[in-house]
């Protein structure tokens, strides 16, 4: 079961088709003329017909460096929500992810894990600390090149939904902060206000990412053959596969495998662009380096001449 949330700007939040779980913030009369020019080369302009246009972007590593769940953690445990383990084994689990990527097993660990710790938590609390968290760390981890070709969609007058396994708590957080239409995200049973420790439903990962968008798509009247999907994983093949314009973003090896041979386009936003600036601070570090060096050089033949001619006296 998923949860979908979506928002118009300025008019609060109204609730869609929320009978599988998901909340959904919709925007209310989205619609613009022509597409940004950041957006994809074959973009259309926007829904002419009755049918929409969407793009559907998974979070972690697509839109967010690493993973967002991971710095909820950190904060969680500052708080001290769990222990000093738990936040090492979280640690372990994103150091792996951003070496190797998406791993069933692994995600299945950090599920249980995670579950056990939110028994008797309360929501509000969760949700309090998560708009902490965005504004002080997920915020500045954004990758720019994402978050222009995102706003490319919004200016063509499509729909943006993320589509991630990240706790609702995050995924309608971001979908709010970077003005998407809505997200579809894993949801956990809350009770009164509380945590239970069971989901609602299954993780929203895999094929299980591929039937949300469907039916929401089926709700929605949003045309896949006709829309768009991001995403950086090998796990996001059946996403991707959805629609007409899929995309490989910051794709771990074997997504970008899958993508050449698919004939899938690819877009790395992980590299850091140098600019003239950082440039000549490089070039001013390492002058001062050969500087430090040369003279250390000097001092060190100086002491060494002014010894061997004090042994020959």
């Amino acid at each position: 079961m998923t949860s979908r949330t979506a928002v118009a700007p300025g008019s609060g939040t109204t609730q869609v088709a929320a009978r599988s779980g998901p909340t959904v913030h919709a925007p209310s009369g989205t619609s613009v003329p022509s597409a940004a020019p950041d957006a994809p080369r074959d973009a259309p302009d926007g829904p002419a017909g009755a049918s929409r246009l969407a793009a559907f972007f998974d979070v972690d590593n697509t839109i967010v460096r690493g993973a967002s769940a991971y710095h909820l953690a950190r904060e969680l445990r500052r708080r001290r929500f769990f222990g000093l383990r738990d936040i090492l084994f979280a640690m372990r689990h994103a150091l792996a992810y951003a070496l190797f990527g998406e791993n069933l097993r692994r995600i299945a660990a950090i599920k249980e894990r995670a579950l056990r710790l939110m028994v008797g938590r309360s929501v509000a609390e969760i949700i309090s600390v998560g708009e902490e968290v965005y504004d002080e760390m997920l915020g500045l981890r954004i990758f720019p090149g994402t978050r222009a070709l995102l706003q490319s969609h919004l200016d063509a007058g499509h729909e943006v939904w993320l589509v991630t396994a990240t706790p609702t708590e995050i995924s309608d957080l971001l979908a709010r902060r970077l003005g998407a239409t809505g997200a579809l995200g894993t949801r956990v049973e809350a009770v009164d206000g509380y945590y239970t420790g069971r989901l609602e439903g299954t993780m929203l990962h895999g094929a299980g990412k591929e039937l949300a968008v469907r039916t929401l798509a089926a709700e929605r009247g949003i045309d896949l053959a006709a829309s768009y999907a991001y995403g950086d994983s090998v796990n996001d093949v059946p996403i991707l596969s959805a629609v007409g314009h899929p995309c490989a973003i910051n794709p771990e090896p074997r997504l970008r495998a899958h993508a050449a041979e698919a004939g899938w386009p690819v877009r790395d936003f992980r590299r850091r662009r140098r600019s003239v600036r950082d440039d000549l601070r490089a070039g001013a570090r390492s002058a001062r380096w050969a500087g430090a060096v040369w003279a250390g050089t000097v001092v060190v033949r100086a002491t060494v001449r002014q010894i061997r001619a004090r042994a020959r006296v």
